[in-house]
């Protein structure tokens, strides 16, 4: 999440910040349409999600791959992609993901690719089967995404102002120059409030405090999802992952602490009630 800078701005930033602005709304208003529709709308927003961030792994590489096995790639992420789309088991999607990575493994090494390709494969694709999972048919995956967005978003938001308000020692500076350690703490505990409160009115299955730690956790891990991010173009000498979005860079650039989190609250979710309803493990009516 960016603000604008203190202080008068030119003409072109001006120009900028209101694309972003036109921008976010945008993209929140669909985001938030296509959470509430759930089922087949929100598994497809998934899979763009999904396709978006690895066309933008690819994309950001320094030394391109081979064509072939960026092909290859590709196509068995649009196989995951479908399956998940067409609302199969989740074992059975995750049971095919684990296979194409597996392949998509051997294939870059014998090609001499390395595991670029397989890495990017399996962060394009876990944490959208993550959300198509914890979404489902029913309001309680409804209050398991809004659940994870308040926490998520809030995280963002809070921890920009609060770093701002407050300053002092810098969190990542080798890789993230602007973040400190006050924006992560404030981020963070503003997230559990917002989680906690959030369960509350939901009147989620467990008590306010295992919530508020539940937020806490996903509020960490969301953090350091997008310092992953930030290290992953460095790495590759870029500022934005693409340019797909007017005025935001990348969709890696919008959703990497999103991803992260989602992936985690699935597992966390899956390991209390399985693979199948995740979202009954927090939320249920």
């Amino acid at each position: 999440m960016t603000a604008p800078a203190d202080g008068p701005q030119p003409k072109s930033g001006r120009s900028n910040l209101q694309l972003r602005i036109m921008s976010s709304l945008v993209l929140g208003a669909v985001v938030l349409t296509v959470t509430y529709l759930g089922g087949l709308p929100f598994r497809i927003m998934a899979a763009a999600m999904s396709g978006a961030i690895f066309y933008e792994w690819i994309a950001m590489r320094r030394t391109p791959l081979v064509r072939a096995h960026a092909a290859v790639s590709a196509l068995f992420l649009a196989v995951v992609l479908l399956l998940m789309i067409a609302g199969k088991p989740a074992v059975l999607v995750l049971a095919v993901l684990l296979g194409a990575l597996v392949v998509v493994a051997l294939h870059g090494l014998v090609i001499g690719n390395g595991l670029t390709a397989t890495a990017g494969l399996a962060y394009a694709a876990a944490p959208a089967l993550a959300l198509a999972h914890l979404r489902g048919d029913d309001s309680a995956g409804l209050a398991a995404i809004l659940f994870l967005f308040a926490v998520v978003w809030t995280t963002d938001v809070m921890a920009y102002f609060t770093g701002r308000a407050i300053g002092g020692a810098k969190l990542a500076p080798s890789i993230s120059p602007g973040k400190t350690w006050s924006g992560a703490i404030g981020g963070a505990l503003f997230a559990v409030l917002a989680g906690a409160a959030f369960a509350f009115h939901e009147s989620a299955v467990h008590g306010i405090l295992v919530m508020a730690a539940t937020a806490l956790v996903l509020a960490v891990i969301s953090q350091l999802g997008d310092l992953f991010e930030s290290a992953l173009k460095r790495s590759q000498g870029v500022k934005d992952s693409s340019h797909l979005i007017p005025g935001h860079g990348g969709v890696m650039d919008r959703v990497d602490g999103l991803t992260a989190a989602a992936l985690a609250f699935y597992v966390l979710a899956a390991i209390l009630v399985g693979f199948e309803t995740p979202a009954h493990a927090f939320f249920t009516f």
